[in-house]
């Protein structure tokens, strides 16, 4: 009877086969698992793309999404049903140990921050590279990758409200940030130089092949993988692996461990990995494609 009445309060038909078609469609699209549990966040957030193209019901949204070829509606599809939660210097034990392997290895140095989101997480990890060499200017190159197109425009702007750097250091918040005036007043924009070691680029990692060639130092995926199941974890890490130079560091999220998952990886600390040296890669031109996934 409740459900009924929550049926019938309800601006949009939603049905439980609805509920499913979502689960199925966004796991085949974009590997993220749905749990039982998320029906109103998916009626509320897929319920905002119906109202935005004037549909009435669920099923002929789906309907309309599985039988057109449209790129854009299935990335606004998407961009609905990624959560982005992320701030500076989030969980941040990781950025002295990220500073220290910096300063130790080769130059130049490439990152890849595979889940950019708003862009908190990569400007974070330019800032530790211009405070572990004492420069603006450090040798280094980050990719910033994200699935979700509406973030990244979000990240690449450098844009964001006073809060949300009011935790940073006084010195950080004057070296890496410029104070919004006048419309702007209230918000601070990302210093010029600290944009400029970011390139920020849309990417799937379900996507058969991935847009990135060069081995690369470092490889941020923090709170991504618990958006996926098991297998689609091994997938993507064995992806991971050969685009990993022998001494690399691959950063997870403070509830993700990726010892059951890959016999690649070694835990050198607090959700820090590395590859084991019996696995160092050799690099395959069709595993990077994702022959393999």
């Amino acid at each position: 009877m409740l459900k009924e009445k929550r049926q019938e309060d309800r601006e949009f038909d939603f049905t439980a086969n609805d509920f499913a078609r979502v689960r199925k469609l966004i796991y085949q699209h974009a590997g993220i698992s749905l749990s039982e549990a998320k029906t109103d966040m998916v009626y509320s957030r897929v319920g905002r793309r119906l109202r935005c193209v004037g549909v009435k019901s669920f099923k002929d949204y789906l309907d309309t999404l599985e039988n057109e070829n449209n790129p854009d509606e299935w990335q606004a599809f998407t961009n609905a049903l990624t959560t982005n939660l992320t701030s500076f210097f989030r969980e941040e034990h990781h950025f002295p140990i990220l500073a220290e392997h910096l300063r130790q290895i080769s130059k130049p140095i490439k990152i890849w921050c595979s889940a950019a989101s708003t862009g908190e997480e990569p400007y974070t990890i330019a800032m530790t590279a211009c405070e572990a060499f004492g420069t603006l200017k450090p040798p280094v190159e980050i990719i910033a990758t994200d699935i979700d197109t509406n973030v990244l425009a979000t990240a690449s702007k450098g844009v964001y409200p006073y809060e949300r750097v009011s935790k940073l250091t006084e010195m950080q918040r004057k070296e890496f940030f410029q104070k919004g005036t006048g419309a702007q007043e209230g918000s601070v924009r990302v210093r010029s130089e600290l944009r400029n070691l970011i390139s920020f680029e849309p990417l799937n990692l379900l996507d058969p092949q991935w847009a990135l060639k060069e081995p690369f130092d470092v490889i941020f995926c923090r709170n991504v993988m618990i958006y996926f199941d098991k297998p689609t974890q091994s997938k993507i890490l064995s992806r991971f692996v050969p685009l990993m130079k022998p001494n690399a560091l691959l950063f997870a999220g403070h509830s993700e461990n990726f010892l059951y998952i890959s016999n690649d990886l070694h835990l050198r600390g607090k959700t820090v990995y590395e590859l084991k040296k019996a696995n160092h890669p050799k690099r395959s031109v069709a595993h990077i494609k994702g022959e393999h996934a």
